[in-house]
């Protein structure tokens, strides 16, 4: 969980499968250092942070009964909107001095679609932001081996997670939507913050 010497209540609801029609969870959450897009920008060039993205638009909730992670046929996907918007998140790394970065995506396809469509350079499949979304007894589980992976890593270079919504809000509590980046410091001992969001269209 993120906490900070600061914190806010934040009340969101989510959809979840149909066994659980809703759930309202109140989660604290660190208050924006920075609320400046070129400092929140700054932030994702600066060693120890990582940037977690939501998939750009794909209309729609979850997946189709017939969901298969091997088939994009099957699943959700980006509409025509959607692909121009990650185009352009990617247009908006380009223009804020990120030509480049580590981008690692859910195997879902919407996500693998918005970090091709990004052009920041090879995607990596990564388990652990795949959705949890129609599974959510997987959210601890998975949340905490996600904050484990971050921690492994040596962040001293951009680096980007195009995921899901409910792994995002898991991880940060914040709720994001299509195509939003929400920053994080990863310090040393010490809780994950958020630093900062960014409506990247």
């Amino acid at each position: 969980m993120i906490t900070g010497m600061m914190k806010i209540n934040i009340v969101y609801s989510w959809l979840l499968p149909a066994r659980i029609t809703a759930a309202m969870l109140i989660l604290p959450i660190a208050v924006a250092a920075w609320s400046d897009d070129s400092q929140i920008w700054e932030a994702v060039k600066t060693d120890g942070h990582i940037a977690l993205l939501r998939h750009a638009l794909a209309p729609g909730t979850g997946d189709p009964p017939a969901f298969q992670l091997d088939d994009c046929t099957t699943q959700r996907n980006l509409s025509d909107q959607g692909r121009a918007q990650a185009k352009q998140i990617g247009d908006r790394f380009r223009e804020n001095g990120i030509p480049a970065a580590e981008v690692y995506s859910s195997q879902w396809c919407r996500c693998l679609d918005t970090a091709a469509l990004l052009s920041l350079g090879k995607v990596k499949q990564l388990e652990a932001i795949n959705s949890f979304f129609q599974n959510f007894e997987r959210r601890e589980e998975q949340t905490a081996s996600l904050e484990k992976w971050i921690r492994s890593r040596t962040l001293n270079e951009p680096v980007v997670l195009i995921t899901h919504q409910v792994n995002i809000t898991a991880l940060t509590g914040n709720f994001a939507a299509a195509g939003e980046l929400i920053v994080v410091r990863v310090p040393e001992g010490a809780p994950l913050e958020v630093v900062g969001t960014l409506q990247t269209n």
